[in-house]
């Protein structure tokens, strides 16, 4: 049994970035107020030197104060209704592959966790890792997040999971579509580079690397 681990945005999802949708959903709603555009503001000028060019993927401040259950509740319904017009349909065959298979398969993103689970739930996928947002009593907090897959942090992640489920690196499926997704990549034993920006175009190119699409 193979571990295949695929990336959200801009791999299984096409187009503009869940997380980038999701804040113009709440915006539109009215759910997005003076006070978390200006904690999302606030959020990026206290935090730009400790994360630098990462500091807006890690800015999950214009949730700060909104109810976790309801955001969830109102993001599961956004994404049954409008996910199939999102995805990205060769890399979702390629999941449906593995899933056919008997290949565990599990969703890496740095979208939220609760938009990485009801992306999974549309999939049939039982398991996403996503971004962990701070919160407090219900409410969502103007913090760094708990947890954040990017880069290193991914890779981290992936050899955990490869412990925990006994899957050697030979055996793990890696699909992504950034440069920042490059240490993950190297460490997997199948990688596939997914409409992959410039630098993983070159860097896949290079390897010998199999690409599935284009931006």
């Amino acid at each position: 049994m193979a571990l295949a681990v695929f990336d959200i945005d801009g791999t299984l999802v096409a187009g503009p970035g869940t997380e980038k949708r999701l804040f113009w959903l709440l915006l539109r709603l009215g759910w997005l107020r003076p006070g978390q555009l200006g904690a999302f503001l606030r959020f990026g000028a206290a935090h730009a030197a400790a994360y630098g060019r990462h500091t807006w993927k890690k800015n999950k401040a214009y949730l700060a104060g909104l109810p976790c259950a309801g955001v969830e509740a109102l993001v599961s319904g956004w994404v049954a209704r409008s996910v199939p017009r999102w995805w990205f349909a060769p890399c979702v065959d390629r999941l449906r592959r593995h899933q056919a298979a008997g290949d565990t398969v599990v969703l890496l993103s740095g979208t939220p966790q609760f938009l990485a689970d009801a992306l999974a739930r549309e999939l049939g996928v039982t398991r996403a890792i996503g971004t962990l947002c701070a919160a407090r009593a219900g409410r969502f907090l103007a913090e760094p997040p708990l947890r954040h897959p990017l880069g290193a942090a991914k890779l981290e992640l992936v050899k955990q999971l490869c412990a925990d489920l006994g899957v050697p690196a030979t055996d793990l499926f890696a699909y992504a579509d950034s440069v920042h997704d490059l240490p993950l990549l190297r460490f997997a034993g199948h990688p596939v580079a997914v409409r992959p920006d410039p630098g993983l175009r070159a860097a896949a190119a290079a390897a010998g690397w199999e690409m599935l699409g284009r931006r």
